[in-house]
């Protein structure tokens, strides 16, 4: 196992690589009730996107943690679900089996775009500022995560103070109710863990926050701890689009340049997202170092480990899709688990067989609440924010499309779309300071292709 993931040469044990894929897994399983919660608005089953969300998930990470042996979790996105289910399905009118053709289809394109390298080529293009700009900002808007789960913030506070239903300014909570008090317990002893350099720190306060959350009425202890039951119901949401509505019924009524705009939109959000936690958490713990990246146009075939885990990620839409779920992607979570140590495809692979375990077990895992999870995700904020310490910030050129990168990735609670103003305002700079020559064709292309994917969003909803 050790010559298999080469978990030594990493400087890393199997001890370390467990606690990290228990700690990844924990602080992204909210997404088996989260997902089901939302898909289950078009008519889907509940019972049925809840067995495909753990299979899509249990098999996409084995395939990161096996093929490209890094320690990623793969689970169907957040932001890309409600995308799904609020603008494809209830927006646009399209049926979820039609939804979910879309979603196969731009498995398949992820697919070519990675085989052909334009995937590696994307990252390559970005340049060092933008690159620490965007691993920071993961960092904020996971700490913005936390602080949300947390209820350390609410929305919908005025001058005068909070008031349910107005605007939806967000404000600090008064603590005046069990939830945030737990965060807040949660967060302190993850502090002093850390400091002290406790290993398993985040581990620990995870499981002692669930317990304290006991008496506090907020953990929740299941009637039964096994149960079969929802596998029976996975059989309405897998291969669904095979149907009589689904790839039959996609392009009828003139509806093909929607579908194209639809699919592109999933394509577009999912590359980006995957390739902002990959540059914002690969480069700080060197599991994608400089080397590593140089190598991805040079190599011939799948040789880097960020060849490979770019293939990994694209096969798993495809795969979510089958099983009846919205794009799968690469969850910005897993910098909890790199954080812990984590550092080779057994943290994957442990994550993977957790997720397999919550089937007949749902309950038990089911229990931990989001406020023991939420201060991880904000202690890894801290952790992520010390890129932000390369950035030239007294260089405008270079400050002025960092602070877009991160204030829009954070404030528009979407890695893609900060991303994006970085590199249109680092294009915009270029252009006035008379540089055109000096910018990758594929930056160019990256830009021209997100501001066409805001024009079109933006007529689509004038029309």
């Amino acid at each position: 196992m050790d010559k298999f993931f080469r978990i030594t040469e990493n400087g890393s044990n199997v001890r370390t690589e467990i606690l990290a894929g228990f700690t990844t897994f924990f602080t992204m399983a909210y997404i088996m009730f989260v997902n089901p919660s939302i898909l289950s608005e078009t008519g889907m089953s509940w019972n049925g996107v809840f067995v495909a969300t753990i299979l899509a998930a249990a098999l996409g990470t084995l395939i990161m943690g096996l093929v490209a042996k890094v320690p990623y979790a793969v689970a169907p996105g957040m932001g890309l679900n409600a995308f799904f289910t609020f603008s494809v399905c209830f927006g646009l009118g399209f049926k979820w089996q039609e939804a979910m053709a879309m979603v196969f289809i731009c498995g398949i394109l992820n697919i070519i775009i990675t085989v052909t390298k334009l995937r590696k080529a994307i990252i390559l293009s970005i340049p060092k500022s933008l690159q620490l700009a965007i691993g920071g900002g993961i960092g904020l808007f996971i700490a913005y995560i936390g602080f949300k789960n947390a209820g350390f913030i609410n929305f919908g506070a005025t001058l005068a103070g909070f008031t349910p239903g107005a605007d939806a300014v967000p404000a600090l909570s008064h603590f005046d109710t069990t939830g945030p008090v737990l965060a807040l317990i949660g967060l302190t002893l993850t502090v002093i863990l850390m400091i002290l350099k406790v290993k398993g720190a985040m581990l620990i306060s995870i499981f002692a926050a669930t317990i304290i959350g006991i008496p506090m009425g907020i953990t929740q202890i299941p009637d039964k701890l096994f149960d079969m039951s929802m596998l029976s119901d996975f059989s309405k949401v897998s291969f669904a689009f095979f149907d009589d509505v689904g790839f039959s019924s996609l392009f009828s009524d003139g509806r093909a340049v929607m579908v194209l705009i639809t699919i592109f939109a999933f394509s577009l959000t999912d590359t980006f997202d995957t390739i902002g936690t990959f540059i914002g958490t690969g480069r700080k713990s060197g599991i994608f170092d400089e080397n590593d990246e140089r190598a991805l146009l040079e190599s011939k075939g799948f040789k880097s480990k960020m060849d490979k885990a770019l293939f990994a990620d694209s096969t798993a839409t495809s795969i979510g899709a089958l099983f009846g779920t919205s794009n799968t992607t690469t969850y910005i979570e897993s910098a909890a688990g790199i954080s812990e140590g984590g550092r080779t495809g057994f943290t994957s692979v442990i994550v993977a067989l957790l997720f397999l375990i919550c089937l007949p077990f749902v309950a038990l895992f089911g229990m931990v609440p989001s406020q023991a999870t939420a201060p991880i995700l904000i202690i890894v904020g801290v952790l992520m924010a010390e890129s932000f310490a390369e950035i030239r910030w007294k260089k405008l050129d270079e400050a002025i499309p960092a602070f877009f990168t991160v204030t829009v990735m954070t404030f528009a609670y979407n890695i893609s779309y900060g991303i994006a103003a970085g590199f249109i305002f680092y294009i915009v700079i270029k252009i006035c300071k008379k540089e055109l020559r000096d910018l990758h064709t594929i930056l160019l292309g990256a830009a021209a292709l997100f501001l066409l994917y805001f024009v079109l969003m933006a007529l689509h909803q004038i029309g």
